[in-house]
C-alpha cells in the first residue's frame, strides 16, 4: 500500500448526507445510504414535488422553480440546504452539478464533504481538452486533435486537424455539446450549434477538436480511488449503442474486447487516475477501431447512469464505494478482485420519448406502471402510476438491467423482461430497445456507434 496521498484523511462516519440530483439516480443512492445507517436529504425543483426520491428521502428541501438554472444547478441553494439540514456530505449523483470544480469547492468551504474528487482533480479530468493534455503525458493513446481549448481562429485550427472531425465541449457530457463536422461546409453550422448547446447545458461554451473515427466501438472503464494512492479498475463496459452520442444499451463485458486488450485499458485508466492525483469514483472512456486499437476520449469524474451492469459483473456497491472513500477509509479490495467477471451484464435506458416521431419527448401522467422482475432483473426507476413526467429535464424514466452467466442468456432475459414491462400514458423507448435486440449484428456483438442509425434507416424502409 502507498503512503496516504492526504495525510489529513481521517476515517469518519457520515450521519447526514444532501443529494445534489433527482430522480432515479438520487432514489437510487437513497437505498444505499439507508443501507447504511445514513440519514438522506432530497433536494427538489417546484416541478419535482411529487417525485419519488422526495418521498423517500428522510427530509426533503425545495430549492427553486422548475428550471434546471434555477433549482439543480444554483450552486448557492444546493449547498445552502445542506448546511440549513445539518448535513455532513453532499453526494452530487450524475449530469447537473456533478463535475463542476466550483460546487465541489463550494461544498468544501462550507465545512462539508463533496463525495467525488477534489476540485483541482475535477479541472484536470472534467475540463476534456485539460483531460486530454494530461492523457498525452501519461501515454495513454489520444486522437490527433487541438490538444487544448480553441477560443479563436475556429476554421484555421479545423483545418490543421483535416475532416471529418468531432467538435466536442471542453466541459461536456452526455453527449451534449458534441457536434460531428464531415466537411469544412458543414463546420460553421456545427460549431455554432455545440457551443450554443454548451454553454445552455455546462454554463461554459467552451470547444476543442478531434479527428472523427468513423463508427468506432465506445468502451469505458470504470474506476475507484482512494485518498491513499490505490487506484482500481473494473472490467470495460461497451456503451457503442448510442443516438446522437445518448447511450441506449451499455453491457459489460465488451463482446469485443480480449482479455490482453481489457488489461491494457484498465492499466492506461490507472495511469491517468494517478497522474490526476484522482480520489473516488469516475470513468475513463475511450474508442476502439476494429483493430482493437484505443484512443481516449474523456473523463467522467462522476458516478455513470450505466454504472449498475459494472456493480452486477463485480457485486459491488459504487455508491457505497463512493461514501466510503469520502469518509476517508482505504480501497478494501484488490485490482484482482475489481477486474473479476462474475456475469454479462445488460443496461437498457428507457426514455419517454417516441422513437417513430424522432425520439420526441413525451412528458405526461403515468396511467400504468409494472416494472419487469424475476431472476435476473433489476429497474432502477422514480416513476410510478398517477406520476405526472416533467418536461424541464433529461428523459430517462427507468434502467432496466439484466445480468445472466452468458451473453447469449442475458440477451434472452432482456428480451423476457421488456417484453413484461407495462407502461400506459406515455410512450417510451421499449418498442425501439426490441427492435435492437432483434438485430443480427447485435446478437452477434458486431456493433459500433452507427448501428443504431442503420436499425432506425431499415425500420424506416420496412414501413
Amino acid at each position: 500500500m502507498t503512503k496516504p496521498a492526504n495525510k489529513t484523511a481521517a476515517a469518519k462516519k457520515f450521519n447526514k448526507i444532501l443529494i445534489a440530483n433527482r430522480g432515479e439516480i438520487a432514489l437510487r443512492i437513497i437505498r444505499t445510504l439507508r443501507e447504511m445507517d445514513i440519514k438522506s436529504v432530497a433536494v427538489y425543483s417546484q416541478a419535482d414535488k411529487f417525485s419519488a426520491h422526495v418521498k423517500a428521502a428522510d427530509e426533503a428541501v425545495c430549492i427553486g422553480p422548475a428550471f434546471s438554472k434555477d433549482s439543480y444547478l444554483n450552486i448557492d441553494a444546493v449547498v445552502a440546504a445542506a448546511a440549513l439540514t445539518g448535513a455532513d456530505a453532499v453526494h452530487p449523483g450524475y449530469g447537473f452539478l456533478s463535475e463542476n470544480a466550483r460546487f465541489a469547492q463550494a461544498v468544501t468551504d462550507a465545512g462539508m464533504v463533496f463525495i467525488g474528487p477534489k476540485p483541482e482533480a475535477i479541472l484536470k479530468l472534467g475540463e476534456k481538452s485539460r483531460a486530454r493534455e494530461l492523457a498525452i503525458k501519461s501515454k495513454v493513446p489520444v486522437i490527433a486533435g487541438s490538444n487544448g481549448v480553441v477560443e479563436k481562429n475556429h476554421l484555421k485550427a479545423a483545418r490543421k486537424i483535416g475532416f471529418p472531425l468531432m467538435i466536442k465541449a471542453t466541459m461536456g457530457g452526455g453527449g451534449r455539446g458534441m457536434r460531428p463536422a464531415m466537411s469544412e461546409a458543414d463546420f460553421p453550422k456545427a460549431l455554432d450549434t455545440a457551443m450554443a448547446e454548451a454553454q445552455a447545458a455546462f454554463g461554459d461554451g467552451r470547444v476543442y477538436f478531434e479527428r472523427l473515427v468513423l463508427n468506432p466501438r465506445h468502451i469505458e472503464v470504470q474506476l475507484a480511488a482512494d485518498n491513499y494512492g490505490n487506484v482500481l479498475a473494473f472490467a470495460e463496459r461497451d456503451c457503442s449503442i448510442q443516438r446522437k452520442n445518448q447511450k441506449l444499451i451499455e453491457e459489460s463485458p465488451s463482446p469485443f474486447v480480449d482479455q490482453k486488450t481489457r488489461e491494457a485499458l484498465c492499466d492506461a485508466a490507472v495511469r491517468l487516475a494517478r497522474a490526476a492525483g484522482y480520489s473516488g469514483v469516475g470513468t475513463v472512456e475511450f474508442l476502439m477501431d476494429e483493430k482493437r486499437n484505443f484512443y481516449f476520449m474523456e473523463v467522467n469524474t462522476r458516478l455513470q447512469v450505466e454504472h449498475p451492469v459494472t456493480e452486477l459483473v463485480s457485486g459491488l456497491d459504487l455508491v457505497k464505494m463512493q461514501v466510503e472513500i469520502a469518509q476517508g477509509r482505504r480501497l478494501s479490495i484488490t485490482q484482482r478482485r475489481a477486474r473479476q467477471i462474475n456475469c454479462h451484464a445488460m443496461e437498457h435506458r428507457i426514455n419517454a420519448e417516441d422513437y417513430t416521431k424522432n425520439f420526441m419527448p413525451c412528458p405526461a401522467t403515468v396511467a400504468e406502471w409494472i416494472p419487469s422482475g424475476g431472476i435476473g432483473v433489476r429497474v432502477d426507476t422514480h416513476i410510478y402510476p398517477g406520476y405526472t413526467i416533467p418536461s424541464f429535464y433529461d428523459s430517462l424514466i427507468a434502467k432496466l438491467i439484466v445480468w445472466a452467466p452468458t451473453r447469449a442468456e442475458a440477451l434472452k432475459r432482456s428480451a423476457r423482461a421488456l417484453g413484461e414491462f407495462t407502461v400506459r400514458g406515455v410512450d417510451t423507448t421499449i418498442p425501439f430497445h426490441k427492435l435492437i435486440l432483434a438485430d443480427t449484428d447485435f446478437a452477434a456483438g458486431n456493433m459500433n456507434t452507427g448501428l443504431v442509425e442503420r436499425i432506425l434507416k431499415n425500420h424506416e424502409s420496412k414501413k
